[in-house]
């Protein structure tokens, strides 16, 4: 797959500011779901960007640097776990994807957006594309960006909260999440409207 065929096609009808749109963390038990765009300069060029789900950590974070410091702007948006619960999780992507959006139109004059699979209502020309994390460049870079900045969150809790092994599962429904879920109880950041945790309420409350 050509990741530059969406971009390209934009850059021949002169159009030169293009942000890509991603979220992480639609999944995780804890934490908030945080999204990223992300305006490459036409040109861009970096070996083995894709989906940041193929990349490994290592790749990630050097990639990561790499796009922050050469991208024209970007931006992240993050909605709390909190939030989540309050308008659900589709809701809260949709939120997370317009903050970043908004973030980076402080800063360049945004003329299409390339969203991943979601469609936004926004005053400028939008392209939503099924997978498109594999499929564009801006996208790639975006879902980059949001996976390391949700990680790094991750990590952050995991310094606070050992026991739970954040740093490992990263907030996912892991058997072994789910075992010290039950073992030491729940700390503020849990989705409470989701299924795992709800029943790791019901269990404390019955005995």
């Amino acid at each position: 797959m050509d990741l530059y065929h969406y971009e390209n096609e934009l850059y021949n009808l002169g159009i030169n500011y293009i942000g890509g749109v991603d979220e992480v963390g639609r999944g995780p038990l804890i934490g908030p779901v945080v999204a990223s765009c992300v305006v490459l300069p036409k040109g861009f060029i970096l070996e083995g960007l894709t989906d940041s789900k193929k990349l490994s950590e290592k790749k990630r974070n050097l990639f990561y640097e790499y796009i922050v410091n050469n991208c024209l702007a970007y931006g992240i948006g993050v909605v709390s776990n909190k939030e989540i619960d309050e308008i659900n999780i589709y809701n809260a992507s949709k939120k997370a994807m317009l903050i970043a959006i908004a973030e980076v139109r402080k800063k360049v004059n945004l003329e299409h957006v390339l969203i991943d699979a979601m469609p936004l209502d926004l005053d400028i020309e939008t392209t939503s594309i099924i997978k498109g994390d594999s499929k564009s460049i801006s996208i790639a870079a975006a879902s980059v960006v949001a996976k390391v900045t949700r990680d790094r969150m991750m990590y952050d809790l995991d310094k606070k909260y050992p026991n739970y092994e954040f740093g490992k599962h990263k907030g996912y429904p892991t058997k072994r999440h789910i075992e010290l879920m039950n073992k030491y109880g729940l700390i503020d950041g849990y989705r409470l409207t989701y299924r795992p945790v709800k029943e790791v309420l019901d269990a404390s409350k019955s005995n």
